[in-house]
């Protein structure tokens, strides 16, 4: 199990993701909240499971891959 990071952007109710997946959901939402930091349309964040296998982590502010 993982967690992956979420945002809904302006005019869209569905939850978009991207291939990131992390260890806990607080990195996921970590995640989505840094990215919701250069969207300008991004209006809600959040963090759900997934059955992917984690590859990145969120350190310093950043993703950082695990499959390096």
């Amino acid at each position: 199990m993982s967690w992956k990071p979420g945002v809904k952007t302006l005019n869209d109710d569905t939850w978009n993701y991207n291939g990131l997946r992390f260890a806990t959901e607080q990195e996921a939402l970590d995640s989505a909240n840094e990215l919701r930091s250069r969207w300008t349309l991004v209006y809600e964040t959040a963090a759900h499971e997934s059955d992917d296998e984690v590859n990145y982590k969120f350190e310093d502010g950043r993703n950082v891959s695990l499959e390096n």
